[in-house]
């Protein structure tokens, strides 16, 4: 199996724990979620300063072998020992890098963040944001997921003042807050609903908008959003979506199609057999 096929797998896999763990409060009753999200926010600030690329680096470095994570250590003495501001952003490039091509986002976040606090660039804030964003979205620590979500709000305003119209940093930023980034959830769907208005095919505000439907119980809105996906490229990440919603709306046939789909889209036997499981459970 392809090394994209193996992501591909984690992310969908992961995305269901994100969706079912993580309720997002406020989707449909804004003012009650205005005081608890704002609340949350406020109460972790303090403790969310504690999270650096140190706090995220060490267990990063047991997911992804020994190997990496001793080459990953030797740029790490070798940022720490830079004499220079242009060697010290060559490593933390060099180490943003390294952590992206093992497909984890929070130690590269805080890489991509350090270099755009020092050189202010547009796409380095972005792609800070996206992975902050990211491991927001993959952690299950309570503790890192304030600090990922507030740092994502700043990479994707410092974006925004650089480039305001911008529909990527809107997206991202529109993520951020139903994530918890604004008072509101609803300030976050707005800013995708607005992105989708001015750009009906945008792949990621799209997905969100689908996947924060799902979250708030609104799966015939989810399954909307998801046939538009599909409708313009056919992946396995909004099919599987696409079946969790058909599965929760009761559409067993709809749903078991999906899952069947899925299946075929993905040819390894760990992740049908997962598959068949769903498909089990629908037919009894």
């Amino acid at each position: 199996m392809q090394k994209k096929q193996i992501v591909v797998i984690v992310i969908v896999l992961a995305i269901v724990c994100y969706l079912y763990k993580l309720p997002v409060k406020g989707l449909i009753k804004p003012k009650e979620a205005r005081t608890s999200s704002g609340a949350k926010i406020t109460e972790t600030r303090a403790v969310s300063n504690n999270i650096d690329v140190n706090y995220v680096s060490a267990p990063a470095k047991t997911a992804i072998g020994t190997a990496i994570a001793l080459e990953i250590t030797a740029l790490e003495n070798s940022l720490k020992n830079a004499g220079s501001t242009v060697d010290k952003i060559k490593f933390e490039t060099q180490l943003a890098k390294k952590w992206d091509d093992v497909n984890q986002p929070a130690p590269a976040a805080f890489y991509y963040q350090a270099i755009a606090r020092e050189q202010n660039g547009y796409q380095d804030w972005l792609n800070a944001g996206d992975r902050f964003n990211d491991a927001f979205k993959f952690t299950q620590d309570t503790l890192a997921q304030p600090a990922f979500v507030q740092n994502s709000v700043e990479a994707f305003k410092n974006a925004l003042k650089i480039k305001p119209e911008s529909l990527d940093a809107q997206t991202g930023l529109g993520i951020a807050d139903v994530n918890g980034g604004a008072p509101s959830p609803m300030e976050g769907i707005g800013l995708l609903l607005g992105v989708v208005g001015k750009e009906p095919n945008n792949r990621k505000a799209l997905l969100n908008l689908g996947t924060f439907a799902m979250k708030s119980g609104q799966y015939q809105k989810a399954v909307e959003r998801f046939k538009t996906l599909i409708a313009q490229k056919d992946e396995l990440e909004p099919n599987f979506y696409l079946a969790e919603s058909y599965k929760q709306l009761g559409m067993k046939q709809e749903a078991i199609a999906a899952y069947q789909k899925c299946k075929s889209m993905m040819p390894d036997p760990a992740f049908g057999a997962r598959i068949d499981e769903y498909i089990k459970e629908l037919k009894n």
